[in-house]
């Protein structure tokens, strides 16, 4: 392969370090409570309204949303909800006799409580209150909060709230950046504490949603939002650089990477990507140019092979093939966030409407993990469950390994079960002398 782009910047290495002023304000909430969320909240967020937000306020937003508007949100929930619900149905209980009287099995049990975090800074972001708050009621949790930055004399805006209640939010907070996570995760302003935090955002959002991992679940750690195209000379140049552009308005430094065994196509791509920019208005302008100036690359490849073996590596949050033969395709790619397949489907369908989760793995994070989806708010758990009989070779084994390691009170918690369940009879409970 060959670079016709090279990237001058990586979104890993170039990202902003927030860690230290996350921290303080993470701090400082969980020792003050309500009145430092509230604080953060008038500095950051120029918010001194009502935090949680009414059901009258609801009803209000409800009202000033277009109709039409409305039936859009509630075609991209009815996507979102019915995919979310395939999903759900593969998340079985099983029960399963192992060996005669022995039974194992697993639960999928939904977490309790659960946060959703909704950004709200440049753009209005329904699509995030669908994807998150919505597979969170699919898969059970019964608890479920949702924060997102107010507007300074409005509240989190109409057509966001609407969304929100829409999809099933218990509680909602007008409350934005790391003071919202924070509130949620702490428990405050009436919401249950969460078990899960989920949802894009800024950096600040990201960074606190990684210190709070283990004091609470996350979906990810999510930095800058990143798509690879795979085309070959089939793919029409115009759909290409679209779809990049498309992409790359999201931020300054989102990647958008072309990978092509066409060097026309390629060529084609790339003095029309800088014309399809200037077309756009600001701050999109202003972010594509500098998100293609800085972050893009347009690799060569020699075959499909090829191709896919760049795209494996880059492991893509968004991956487009526009390709012949994309059977071949599905089956060979492994590593992407998400998958578009042939030129009828374009990565906005899949940020806004069409079913699968836009929560996606970023920065290589596809190489060992999916997106959000259902199983994110499961646990499987399991259980087990012996007769006396099958108990008996269990007992045995264990007791020897047990003994093998070194764990004399393991060993001995078989021993008993073997006195009581077979009075009188003599076992071998230490192991082999070439084992030890």
């Amino acid at each position: 392969m060959k670079y016709l782009k090279k990237a001058a910047r990586t979104a890993e290495t170039d990202q902003s370090d927030v860690h230290a002023a996350v921290t303080q304000m993470l701090a400082a909430i969980e020792a003050g409570g309500e009145e430092a969320a509230c604080h953060y909240a008038r500095e950051l967020d120029r918010w001194d309204g009502d935090i949680v937000v009414s059901h009258e306020a609801r009803k209000a937003a409800a009202a000033l949303v277009p109709e039409k508007l409305k039936a859009d949100i509630r075609f991209a929930h009815d996507n979102v909800r019915r995919f979310a619900e395939a999903q759900r149905a593969t998340a079985t209980d099983i029960a399963v006799e192992i060996l005669p009287g022995l039974t194992l099995g697993q639960k999928q049990i939904p977490v309790s409580a659960a946060g959703c975090y909704v950004p709200g800074g440049r753009y209005s972001h329904v699509a995030s209150a669908i994807m998150t708050i919505t597979t969170a009621k699919v898969a059970g949790v019964s608890h479920i909060a949702a924060c997102s930055p107010p507007r300074a004399g409005v509240g989190i805006p109409p057509a966001i709230l609407y969304t929100m209640d829409l999809c099933g939010a218990d509680v909602i907070l007008n409350m934005g950046g790391v003071q919202g996570v924070a509130a949620i995760a702490n428990g405050l302003f009436g919401v249950k504490k969460a078990d899960i935090l989920v949802g894009p955002g800024n950096q600040y959002v990201a960074e606190a949603k990684r210190i709070l991992f283990g004091q609470v679940g996350i979906d990810m750690v999510a930095g800058p939002t990143d798509s690879m195209v795979v085309a070959d000379a089939t793919a029409d140049p115009e759909f290409v650089a679209s779809d990049l552009v498309g992409q790359a308005e999201h931020g300054w430094n989102s990647p958008v990477w072309l990978v092509t065994s066409d060097e026309i196509l390629a060529k084609r791509v790339m003095a029309r990507v800088p014309e399809l920019i200037e077309g756009l208005p600001v701050p999109n302008r202003d972010s594509a140019r500098a998100a293609w100036a800085d972050f893009a690359e347009v690799i060569l490849c020699d075959d499909a092979e090829e191709m896919a073996a760049v795209a494996d590596d880059y492991a893509p949050e968004h991956l487009h093939v526009q390709a012949s033969d994309l059977d071949w395709w599905l089956q060979r790619l492994r590593a992407y966030g998400s998958l578009f397949l042939g030129e009828e489907t374009t990565v906005a369908f899949g940020d806004k409407t069409s079913g699968p989760n836009h929560v996606l793995p970023t920065s290589r994070a596809a190489r060992y993990t999916g997106g959000l989806s259902v199983h994110k708010f499961l646990k499987t758990v399991t259980w087990q469950r012996a007769t006396r009989a099958a108990a008996r070779p269990l007992a045995e084994a264990t007791a020897r390994i047990s003994r093998l390691e070194g764990m004399e009170g393991h060993a001995r918690t078989a021993d008993i079960r073997l006195a009581k369940f077979f009075p009188g009879e003599v076992f071998e409970l230490t192991p082999a002398s070439d084992e030890a």
